[in-house]
């Protein structure tokens, strides 16, 4: 079994990603926040800073992107290839309203002729391989039998599915039958996505699909950096934390701005902290700086770590 750290975007962005890959282990490769290219064809530099050559990375990393366009695709994907990258992933599972209604991103999946003429052009000219991630429909998880169907038609070379339709984006109901579908359709290698907080939702999944190919989590490692790591070492994590706020504060050239940024982050670590309440609204109102870094450290030094609960439980719990 193969882990995947997910993109998260505005938080695994390269810094992250460098620095978790220097603290721990466990995650065989991590993805890329999409790039979204424009017609322009020029990579922003934003995107030329998070796109480094592939050999100077740590970790096997792979780009995605975000568009409905061929040409815009085969653009990004050579850009991706000049700079040593092998595969890049398609992102057909961003539920975010501004991403859906430009038919990008899960928005792909309202119009299934246009996605089949859409990856055509990409699949017969692509210059490096191209793996797949999406969902399992937009209102309705009967969609996905017509959205596999298509897929099934084009060689890619894994596909991760979040079984969660568009409407659902990340609380709703999981779709543990549409991705059981898929363990018997699909012709692809594939990996499952989606609330994989724990390593008791690692077993289940584990145990209740054993031939899937890999596990991608992404809000669960954030909250528990460690979870494919042998174990959660206290020490560890805050300095894995520290380096993280100093190389943000360093590269944003205010210190402000990492606070905000650290601040996305500790809405989901504060979970892996026992009693942690009073902390997480003061993490969350202070607006100064200095005051925010002493409640970091405050966290590290009173509260002690806590397992995080299984989201997957409800599925399967005789599995656990």
């Amino acid at each position: 079994m193969k882990y995947y750290f997910a993109p998260l975007e505005g938080i695994t962005d390269l810094c992250y990603r460098n620095t978790h890959r220097k603290y721990f282990s466990g995650v065989d490769r991590y993805y890329m926040p999409f790039i979204s290219p424009t017609q322009n064809h020029c990579l922003t530099k934003k995107e030329q800073r998070e796109l480094p050559p592939a050999e100077s990375l740590p970790c096997d990393a792979i780009p995605q992107i975000l568009t409905k366009s061929a040409d815009d695709f085969l653009w990004a994907a050579q850009c991706c290839k000049n700079r040593g990258y092998t595969e890049v992933n398609l992102n057909m599972g961003c539920p975010s309203g501004t991403v859906f209604t430009k038919g990008k991103g899960s928005g792909m999946l309202t119009n299934l002729d246009y996605l089949a003429i859409f990856l055509d052009e990409i699949f017969s000219k692509s210059p490096v391989n191209i793996s797949v991630k999406t969902r399992v429909g937009v209102e309705d998880p009967k969609e996905f039998s017509n959205i596999l169907n298509i897929l099934n038609q084009y060689p890619i070379t894994e596909l991760t599915i979040h079984p969660r339709v568009r409407r659902a984006f990340y609380k709703g109901n999981i779709e543990m039958d549409a991705f059981r579908y898929a363990v018997e359709q699909s012709k692809h290698p594939l990996c499952y996505n989606g609330d994989v907080t724990s390593l008791k939702d690692i077993s289940y999944i584990l145990n209740t699909f054993p031939t899937v190919s890999a596990i991608m989590i992404g809000r669960g490692l954030v909250a528990d950096p460690a979870m494919l790591a042998e174990s959660t070492n206290r020490d560890t994590l805050q300095a894995f934390h520290e380096e993280l706020f100093d190389e943000y504060c360093r590269i944003f050239g205010n210190k402000q701005n990492a606070m905000c940024r650290m601040k996305e982050i500790w809405s989901m670590m504060i979970r892996h902290f026992g009693d942690s309440h009073q902390y997480e609204k003061k993490l969350k109102r202070t607006g100064d700086y200095e005051t925010f870094r002493s409640l970091c450290r405050e966290v590290f030094t009173n509260l002690s770590l806590v397992p995080i609960e299984s989201s997957l439980l409800p599925y399967g719990e005789s599995e656990l």
